[in-house]
């Protein structure tokens, strides 16, 4: 990294720069708690958040999900005792498990919003390694459509199966057929709720406007793939276009997902949304429950632990097939690794267009 050009940090609408430090890779949470010294940011003072006067000096409140509370205290409470004393202050965490605040005290101004400071950066360094918990999507699970599904694996197996690594294992579970907009790390009720609430607020803002209050009719046909050699694909997902040849579905998506980027809640990946129904994934084979991973800086990776397939005769074959049209009426807050009573993604809330 160029010492004049520093990495930036954006945490709650400020941007600070990141010194360069030696970082071990990320093996395990528990490992590695205090691998990142906060100390190596700048902690300039801010005014991004609230320090109170009272009358021993002063204090400030973070709110914290309680999963990341083992982050800010360490391997034997070290790095709390490090932030309290490089500080000057005093940092109260509530009992594991428990849900609440965050509270630094301290004698001097300076030093609360310095600890305050490293907190954030503390915290949205490892929120990152997180495994995604919750995704936005529009569900492709309508039975005209999972019955067109059906009938392409039941194709594709008859007429591919003895290319290389093509097996039934890979097809996605036709119940759970989606559009993934973009992945979040929500660790409480409160995260989630503060989702659903910004998803209704984009529907005022612009969904409404630009879906004109009735659902979009979307045509799901043909098949693509993810990487750069078509003789060993990872994904191979179905094309998605608006009946109406308008954008208007890429314009919904994009816009809510710069909402969500901006507020906090999402980390941008790209510059638009690529818009894709995954169809196979050698995710897949030995887990039918995975999801595919866009980005590698939540969780661990298991792209190392793929066995790619063949996907030329299937790209040659099913270039245009045709899976059906499709009427999309919301944008679902779905949850990671989860079912309702019709085999889609239990929702924690959704954005409806009429």
């Amino acid at each position: 990294m160029d010492v004049l050009r520093p990495t930036l940090i954006k945490i709650g609408g400020r941007i600070y720069r990141k010194n360069l430090i030696q970082e071990q890779a990320y093996q395990h949470e528990e490992e590695d708690e205090d691998d990142f010294c906060p100390s190596d940011c700048t902690d300039e003072p801010c005014d991004a958040f609230v320090v109170e006067e009272t009358e021993k000096g002063f204090q400030c409140r973070v709110e914290v999900p309680s999963p990341l509370y083992k982050y800010i205290i360490g391997k034997k409470g070290e790095t709390k005792k490090r932030l309290e004393t490089e500080t000057r202050t005093s940092i109260s965490i509530p009992k594991p498990g428990v849900e609440g605040e965050i509270v630094i005290t301290g004698q001097h101004r300076s030093g609360v919003i310095s600890a305050r400071t490293r907190i954030d950066v503390l915290l949205d360094s490892f929120r990152k390694k997180q495994p995604f918990t919750h995704f936005l999507s529009f569900a492709l699970n309508q039975p005209a459509i999972q019955e067109k599904f059906l009938q392409f694996k039941e194709e594709v197996l008859e007429k591919c199966s003895k290319d290389h690594g093509v097996s039934s294992s890979l097809f996605q579970n036709p119940a759970k057929l989606h559009l993934t907009l973009g992945t979040l790390v929500l660790l409480n009720e409160q995260e989630t709720q503060k989702a659903c609430d910004l998803l209704q607020q984009c529907k005022e803002d612009f969904v409404d406007q630009i879906a004109g209050g009735k659902p979009l009719t979307v045509e799901v046909a043909g098949v693509e793939y993810m990487n750069d050699d078509p003789a060993m694909t990872d994904v191979l997902y179905a094309k998605v276009h608006m009946k109406d040849g308008s954008d208007r579905l890429q314009v919904i998506a994009d816009q809510l997902v710069e909402r969500f980027v901006a507020s906090g809640l999402m980390l941008k990946e790209w510059d638009r949304v690529k818009l894709h129904a995954t169809v196979m994934n050698t995710l897949f084979r030995k887990d039918p429950s995975a999801e595919e991973r866009n980005n590698t800086m939540t969780g661990k990776s298991s792209f190392k632990e793929r066995e790619s397939f063949n996907g030329r005769n299937i790209l040659k074959l099913f270039e245009n097939f045709y899976f059906g049209e499709v009427q999309l009426d919301s944008v679902r807050l779905s949850q990671r690794f989860s079912s309702d009573a019709s085999g889609y993604y239990a929702t924690s809330g959704q954005l409806t267009f009429s």
